[in-house]
């Protein structure tokens, strides 16, 4: 549920954003919010992955926590560039890490529950910035 609920503002910005604002916010902001949003979760989502690096009990693998650190300053740069490209950005580096998160699932370096929840929340937050960069 507490995922799920992670993923209400990708909808409900870019369902504004699709909107025009609906009259509540200006679309700009709409998107800067998404934008935002988006690349602070996407570090977050990379800050997962050096969770589980480091919970190892032989240690951290340097593959691991060089991936762990790749999607915020990814998300950084997605943040500073135009609305359309930023958010296209950010599908990309949404959808390279659950990539990333599938593999390690299947080499058994992340539990197979987590594989799971990562493809159905993934793919809606996919959703959501890629109809929300078609709308600006």
């Amino acid at each position: 549920m507490l995922g799920a609920a992670g993923v209400i503002p990708f909808a409900a910005l870019a369902l504004l954003i699709a909107m025009g604002g609906a009259g509540l916010i200006a679309p700009e902001q709409a998107e800067r919010m998404l934008r935002l949003y988006g690349a602070l979760i996407l570090s977050f989502m990379g800050g997962a992955q050096w969770g589980l690096s480091t919970a190892r009990p032989e240690g951290p693998k340097a593959r691991a926590l060089a991936v762990s650190v790749l999607p915020a300053l990814f998300a950084w740069a997605a943040f500073l560039i135009p609305t359309g490209p930023g958010l296209l950005a950010l599908s990309a580096a949404f959808l390279a890490l659950m990539l990333y998160d599938l593999w390690t699932v299947r080499r058994g370096e992340a539990p197979v529950w987590y594989g799971r929840l990562r493809v159905g929340l993934t793919l809606a937050v996919i959703a959501s910035l890629s109809a929300a960069s078609l709308a600006t």
